[in-house]
């Protein structure tokens, strides 16, 4: 009796674990290239959900798609008016905020988890953790990503789609992501959460990679691999192009 009671506690959590539903993610483009005409681009998010028994259960499953950017330090300056002119007040340095976030999901989110749940996995914009590096008080750091997160959704780099995700027969997704011109190069994720009764039942993750191409991609490496050199010939085109204006500018006089 002990071995089988033995037996059936290591086999129970594999037992669990088929008994949960499971993810089958894709996306349209594994890689974005950004060249200089790039106005921005669709990213397509899709797949099937893979149920045990092949049959999925009544009404209520939810999908939320996160594509989420490279993360990056960033330091947050507050102005303040003092003696009539605009200058640096305060400041607020984060350690890791992510330089792009979009979550699409088939519902609000508010409909579709518990707060607690949202901060665990990160759903939605609020529930961010940006990882502040200057010990400062609660209701200072809420000012300062309050203003962060408004300069991202500003510059088109923080979006939430509501309802963009649509499910076919319990089975089917896709969601339609839009990326913005200014989108940051680097590795993306595409995560894909699978929601059921206000509860994260199965996930799963697709990489991404947006990087630049053409000659955009040669200055860019250029400027990282030899600045000195770089710089130079930034100094000499400006100093050139100067000239050729200069001159065109007296013919035409």
């Amino acid at each position: 009796m002990k071995v089988r009671a033995a037996a059936l506690g290591l086999i129970a959590p594999l037992l669990l674990g088929a008994a949960e539903p499971r993810l089958v993610p894709d996306v349209s483009s594994t890689q974005i290239e950004i060249a200089y005409s790039f106005t921005g681009a669709k990213l397509l998010l899709f797949g099937a959900i893979l149920y045990p028994g092949g049959r999925p259960p009544k009404p209520g499953t939810d999908i939320a798609v996160v594509v989420k950017g490279p993360l990056e330090p960033v330091l947050v300056r507050e102005k303040a008016k003092v003696a009539g002119i605009w200058v640096n007040h305060a400041s607020e340095r984060f350690r890791s905020v992510p330089s792009f976030y979009a979550v699409a999901t088939s519902r609000p989110l508010s409909d579709l988890v518990s707060p607690r749940t949202a901060a665990i996995y990160e759903l939605g914009i609020q529930d961010l953790l940006l990882s502040p590096a200057n010990g400062a008080t609660a209701s200072e750091r809420g000012r300062f990503e309050a203003g962060l997160i408004d300069l991202k959704r500003r510059d088109g780099l923080y979006a939430e789609h509501a309802g963009a995700v649509t499910i076919r027969e319990g089975v089917l997704y896709r969601a339609t992501v839009p990326i913005p011109a200014r989108v940051p190069t680097g590795h993306y994720t595409a995560e894909t959460f699978l929601i059921r009764d206000g509860r994260v039942v199965a996930a799963a993750s697709r990489d991404i990679v947006i990087d630049k191409s053409g000659f955009e991609r040669y200055v860019a490496i250029a400027a990282e691999d030899d600045p000195l050199i770089y710089g130079l010939a930034a100094i000499a085109l400006s100093l050139v192009l100067g000239w050729l204006a200069a001159v065109a500018f007296r013919k035409l006089r």
